[in-house]
């Protein structure tokens, strides 16, 4: 069994990284003009297919890691980094203004035709830092009962995520612009903290890794 403490931080680690506010109004301007039933389809087949890949990497990232040559440890500070350099995007809304982007180009692309698939799945829910965030959370729920537990920790994510998506048009008119800018760098602030605990982790099990005890 897992603690409580590692279940809030994977569950609080995912939630930063998904970052259910800054996708909200991302998802209102992909789906205008759909109907709610159309909106609705799109934000569940989206958020199912979110949810089994980070699932998979959940189950497989270690394996996927150990068949590289790549050791926990070297990918948690390789995660860790990664992560802050999201959270540093999030604190001076560098991330908002690349996926606005992302968004722009899928549409012109693929027109509205696999928004659930691309961009809304992939990048914009399970992106790299998600991806990391879970690979690295994996390794510490390493018995197949507290696997289970992560994988219950990702499906709570996506109902929030689900429900974000869900009241996007009544999230946006109750945060604002303002509020949606203080909350996504509350998060960014939050999830450096993790990030850096993660290099931390990560240098410390490199040491015990070449070093020995």
């Amino acid at each position: 069994m897992a603690s409580l403490e590692a279940l809030l931080n994977a569950f609080t680690t995912l939630l930063v990284t998904t970052d259910p506010p800054g996708l909200a109004p991302i998802f209102l301007g992909l789906t205008m003009g759909m109907t709610g039933p159309q909106r609705r389809q799109t934000a569940l087949r989206g958020t199912l297919i979110a949810f089994f890949i980070l699932t998979f990497f959940a189950l497989t990232g270690a394996s996927v890691l150990s068949i590289l040559g790549i050791s926990l440890p070297a990918f948690r500070i390789a995660g860790g980094l990664l992560l802050f350099f999201i959270a540093f995007e999030m604190i001076f809304e560098k991330r908002q203004d690349r996926k606005e982007k992302t968004t722009e180009i899928a549409i012109t692309r693929d027109h509205i035709h696999n928004l659930s698939v691309f961009p809304l799945a992939i990048p914009l829910i399970s992106g790299p830092g998600a991806i990391s965030a879970t690979i690295l959370l994996a390794g510490n729920f390493q018995q197949p009962l507290q696997r289970a537990q992560l994988i219950v920790v990702i499906a709570l994510v996506f109902v929030v995520i689900f429900a974000a998506l869900m009241i996007a048009d009544r999230l946006e008119r109750v945060l604002g612009q303002t509020g949606r800018a203080i909350l996504t760098r509350l998060l960014g602030v939050l999830l450096s903290a993790l990030s850096v605990q993660f290099v931390i982790d990560g240098l410390r099990a490199s040491m015990t890794y070449y070093m020995g005890p």
